[in-house]
């Protein structure tokens, strides 16, 4: 699946950032051939276009995991040049890691010590990489949070947006972490609508140990359930660690798909999960050979697949109209038919907001305020 050069450079990147996350690692006839077309490819590349390549894995989450595929490919082809770009790479987003993970458990232990309960959402998903900010969910009031980090660690309060103020969630800037800080407090959804999710969340956690420090994370259905609001209900593109993340949570077989399903549909966005796997599991298929094991009842609910995802400035984007439009709809209906009315009035507030902030970026080339 050697790239052509045909393709645009922004494309060729993307390609080759997919085909070292992704290409099949068994010993097969074809694997191999696979391996050694991305070897040539690899060695080939020149100084500007790994620099694009690590800004493009930096923004994709990916940058460990792909520069250490990279590097390890180098030492074996003894490509000592190209093999001192990837470990300094390597090196610079460690560093980062390492001090943003220091503050993490700080942070956490603190809210630990205070009673308030707190959960790592999406940052720690994509270990060994690690996320452009710190997302924190607890249940404790806003008030006591914000009188937590300012006390607790000098934290300013960063300007909200109207759809901040919507989904319950505050930005902190912490002196010494260059990451932002963002708790979202009793609410999940880019309008806060979610509350069922956010209710169960802190009953879901489960503990990891990174780097012998624990934290509390959500289980793989909340996991999956979170990263769904993100990607099809709001951003409407997917990272390539969405892509793998996603992969190794199925594929170690931590996903019970009936509880999920379960779980899914009481917050009306069993279908936009379905979808979400769905794609998936196709850029695998794309790039592996072989996509998910998904059961017939995940593919059947899917409302489009990965024929629909295209790439545009550094993202894999996902077709607004009328495909997340229509898992919008689904979701606005489902919790009218239930009178959850205010959730389902905050949600309505979505178009307008997401249209305020189109104009805002087209007149000032801003959307800050308001998204």
């Amino acid at each position: 699946m050697s790239y052509s050069a045909e393709m645009p450079p922004p494309l060729q990147s993307m390609d080759l950032l997919s085909r070292l996350l992704l290409t099949p690692t068994d010993e097969g006839e074809e694997s191999m051939a696979i391996r050694g077309a991305l070897a040539r490819d690899v060695v080939a590349i020149s100084r500007e276009d790994f620099d694009h390549l690590v800004r493009l894995a930096n923004s994709n989450h990916v940058i460990v995991r792909g520069m250490n595929i990279f590097l390890n490919m180098m030492h074996k082809v003894n490509d000592l040049v190209r093999a001192e770009w990837a470990a300094s790479a390597l090196a610079t987003e460690r560093a980062r890691i390492a001090t943003a993970l220091q503050y993490l458990d700080a942070i956490c232990n603190a809210f630990e010590s205070e009673k308030l309960d707190v959960t790592v959402m999406k940052s720690l998903d994509h270990w060994p990489d690690l996320g452009s900010d710190l997302d924190l969910f607890t249940n404790s009031d806003s008030v006591t949070i914000t009188k937590f980090m300012t006390r607790r660690f000098k934290a300013q309060i960063a300007p909200r947006s109207m759809g901040d103020r919507l989904a319950g969630k505050w930005n902190f800037i912490v002196p010494g972490l260059p990451e932002a800080v963002e708790i979202h407090v009793r609410r999940l959804g880019q309008t806060g609508e979610q509350v069922k999710i956010a209710s169960g969340l802190q009953w879901s956690t489960q503990r990891v140990i990174i780097e012998d420090r624990a934290f509390r994370v959500p289980s793989s259905s909340y996991r999956l359930m979170i990263s769904t609001l993100q990607r099809m209900y709001r951003h409407f593109y997917f990272r390539l660690c969405d892509i793998v993340d996603t992969a190794a949570l199925v594929e170690d077989g931590r996903v019970d798909f009936q509880d999920l399903c379960i779980d899914a549909k009481k917050s009306d966005i069993w279908e936009g999960v379905a979808t979400y796997l769905v794609i998936v599991s196709d850029y695998m298929t794309k790039y592996r050979g072989v996509g998910l094991n998904l059961p017939l009842f995940v593919r059947s609910a899917a409302r489009f697949d990965g024929d629909n995802v295209y790439y545009a400035k550094e993202f894999l984007r996902v077709p607004i109209m009328p495909q997340s439009v229509g898992l919008y709809g689904e979701q606005l209906s489902g919790l009218l038919r239930k009178l959850e009315l205010r959730n389902g009035a905050r949600l309505s507030l979505l178009p307008w907001l997401a249209t305020a902030a189109l104009v805002g970026q087209r007149i000032t080339g801003s959307d800050k305020g308001i998204w």
